[in-house]
């Protein structure tokens, strides 16, 4: 969190030397209370962690060993004219030496693999409490890996609840990513670029590089510095219960080895009903510079759905993550060529909810 992060490092060295901070395998899904617990989910693709940096009442999260998290209690009750108690968040990079696998972070905003990268989010709300749901994208003039970034920190709000506000004055609107957006700045140290939501979402799907251009464009970031992690998660001054991070993805961009370089999928919901939907296309474009031969895109899967049928694509499922792998004909892509897959799925009648958190490699 943006306000004291030097907190959160003194706090998690005395809560270590206490023998009080949680330790959990990288295959559980637990319960963590402790105010600096962290542990990792997909066998440590993503970091979760509590972040209790700004109060001292009790908070806990469920983690999801699928990727994500519920916090299930927050005694919280700051005022609101000051910082949040927390920020219980779900990441990939590194954040105070605590690096995720697989992300290729820190990485230049310069670096040919930049534009690709991309991140997605599903959240769920309480109708009560003081908080905000947003996004905190780091970025430092090194490849910094511990300690705070002094660069930019880039906050995207999907949502807020109560009378809060970003740090720093709001300086403009602006159309991105599907929406429209307050602008915000402030420096407090580092500067930092919010963009609250004008309309309510409760889920993303976008380019890194989107809201950092329009950072750049404002002149509050440079191309020279580098992302350090992508955190996705929650800012809770009173009360806090209830709020979930269902699913969330981070695609690192660049190299594939033998696939032919990164590549990025894009769902589309062509129709749907009460009971079930039919998601189409599903797009994956190849976006290195080789050809790609071969590709599989991962999804999350709402719990009671079930995938009925499917074309263009062979899936298959375990517990809610959704492997498709290409089809015969459609699994070799040229640079910035593209193909399809599409499938239909049920779900319990009350559900509105669709399949989340496309990746593609």
């Amino acid at each position: 969190m943006r306000y004291a992060h030097t907190h959160l490092l003194i706090g998690a060295l005395l809560a270590l030397l206490a023998g009080c901070l949680v330790a959990a395998p990288a295959q559980a899904a637990p319960v963590l209370c402790d105010k600096y617990a962290s542990t990792t989910v997909q066998n440590g693709r993503y970091v979760v962690i509590n972040n209790v940096w700004g109060a001292d009442t009790a908070q806990c999260i469920d983690v999801n060993q699928n990727g994500g998290f519920t916090v299930t209690q927050a005694a919280h009750n700051k005022p609101t004219n000051g910082a949040p108690a927390s920020y219980p968040a779900i990441y990939a990079g590194c954040h105070y030496a605590t690096c995720s696998t697989g992300s290729n972070l820190p990485m230049q905003a310069s670096s040919s693999g930049f534009g690709s990268l991309r991140t997605s989010v599903s959240m769920t709300y309480p109708g009560s409490g003081v908080w905000d749901a947003a996004y905190d994208i780091w970025f430092d003039p090194t490849p910094r890996k511990d300690g705070q970034n002094t660069g930019a920190e880039i906050m995207v709000w999907l949502n807020r609840m109560g009378s809060i506000q970003p740090v720093g004055s709001q300086i403009g609107t602006v159309s991105l990513a599907g929406g429209t957006w307050q602008v915000w700045y402030g420096n407090i140290g580092w500067n930092v670029i919010s963009y609250v939501r004008t309309s309510p979402t409760a889920s993303m799907d976008f380019t890194i590089d989107t809201f950092l251009s329009d950072a750049i464009g404002r002149g509050y970031a440079q191309r020279s510095w580098y992302l350090t992690s992508v955190q996705a998660g929650f800012e809770p001054w009173v009360g806090g219960a209830g709020l979930a991070v269902n699913s969330f993805s981070f695609s690192g961009g660049g190299g594939g080895g033998g696939g032919g370089g990164g590549c990025r999928a894009a769902a589309t919901t062509q129709s749907q009903w009460q009971g079930g939907y039919v998601i189409q296309p599903v797009t994956v474009t190849n976006t290195g510079s080789s050809t790609k031969n071969g590709w599989t895109v991962t999804f999350t899967l709402p719990a009671g759905h079930t995938i009925t049928g499917s074309w263009n694509a062979t899936l298959s499922v375990s517990g809610s993550t959704v492997t498709a792998r290409n089809a015969s004909g459609n699994g070799t892509l040229a640079p910035n060529g593209s193909t399809s897959f599409g499938f239909q799925a049920t779900r319990p009648g009350s559900d509105s909810q669709v399949p989340s958190g496309y990746t593609c490699a």
